[in-house]
């Protein structure tokens, strides 16, 4: 395989980054391969004391989504809103955003993203925090978003009986999506508010 000629990036030359850019190619495309491998290492590495595994909690997020119609991007926003747990505990919010930031619509992204401190309304007094720490966001486009998405696919999303769809199921769904040319505008939609399924 063909190496770039620096050791320090200030000396790479056009050829260097051409090399480079035609070698990114295949890694991309196999970005949701690695995104659903780390989901099912999920399902072997897990915090303990739930009832559930992380893989299982995001499953049963995208199920509860995907049964309420809910369009590709919230789906897949439910299935990966915590895919950073392993790596970024403390932050997972932030670093599930930025995993499919530039594929989703930015409604989704902005929910995952806020997600853990809007999640701290149900259990924040139990350790003597501020539970309405989400109100600063009050006047954001995406609040109400973030809000319902936390009440009916989040917080509602640890039960082992719940009838849960499986990886493969939503694997087409993580395929496209990350098959999407990354901040593509027709995707991201910047501003725009679709919100949750009405339920029936």
């Amino acid at each position: 395989m063909k190496t770039v000629s620096f050791t320090q990036m200030k000396d790479g030359t056009k050829a260097d980054y051409d090399l480079l850019a035609e070698q990114e190619k295949p890694y991309h495309v196999l970005t949701a391969d690695r995104i659903l491998a780390e989901l099912r290492r999920q399902g072997e590495d897990t915090m303990s004391g739930y009832k559930i595994t992380r893989m299982e909690h995001g499953l049963q997020s995208a199920t509860r989504a995907y049964r309420e119609e809910a369009d590709i991007d919230w789906v897949v926003g439910a299935l990966l809103h915590d895919i950073g747990d392993g790596l970024a505990p403390q932050n997972h919010d932030r670093f599930s955003a930025e995993v499919i930031r530039p594929f989703v619509r930015e409604e989704v992204a902005w929910t995952v993203e806020h997600h853990g401190i809007f999640q701290m309304v149900y259990y924040a007094n139990h350790y003597g925090w501020d539970e309405n720490a989400r109100d600063r966001f009050k006047d954001n486009i995406y609040f109400r978003s973030c809000a319902d998405f936390c009440e009916r696919w989040d917080q509602s999303s640890f039960d082992p009986d719940y009838p849960t769809e499986a990886v493969e199921f939503f694997e087409p769904m993580v395929r496209e999506v990350f098959a999407r040319k990354a901040y593509d505008p027709l995707h991201l939609r910047e501003g725009e508010v679709v919100g949750l399924p009405a339920l029936s």
